[in-house]
């Protein structure tokens, strides 16, 4: 399975960036997340415990982030839950006014029965396209919202 999204966010890169590598404050920002735990941090990656919901269905999984400024990339492997083995790059390419961020979902599941065209289906276009585009629209209001506003 893989997948990615794409989003123009006319903000500064900085901003952009330290927004979408702050997942502690997601809760707060992306009413989609219902929690990001750190479990623990270690040699430049966080441990992390994350939840969201699709609609009413509820998600969780576990990711190791590591976070590259310099780069402006953002990397997630899935280390726990049904998603256990996905990789997620976040990279994000400024122009003079603005920022492209791309979110990239690579799963191969490790079920032999339902790989292939059912997880991107269910898992790739149901769950994993639809979260991602909801996180990247709520950063985007957050990043072009001036300090001021509310």
């Amino acid at each position: 399975m893989y997948c990615a999204n794409t989003l123009r966010i006319e903000a500064d890169v900085e901003r952009v960036f330290a927004l979408s590598a702050d997942v502690e404050r997601w809760p707060a920002l992306l009413p989609h997340y219902r929690w990001v735990r750190v479990l623990r941090r270690a040699d430049g990656r966080t441990w992390l415990d994350m939840a969201a919901r699709r609609g009413a269905i509820p998600v969780r999984w576990q990711a190791v982030q590591q976070v590259f400024p310099a780069a402006r990339l953002i990397t997630y492997r899935h280390v726990g839950g049904v998603t256990c083995g996905m990789h997620v790059v976040w990279q994000l390419v400024p122009d003079e006014r603005s920022v492209e961020v791309t979110i990239r979902h690579a799963f191969t599941p490790p079920w032999p029965l339902v790989g292939g065209w059912p997880a991107q289906l269910v898992v790739g276009r149901c769950f994993v396209e639809h979260i991602a585009a909801q996180t990247l629209r709520q950063l985007k209001a957050h990043a072009e919202r001036t300090p001021g506003d509310r």
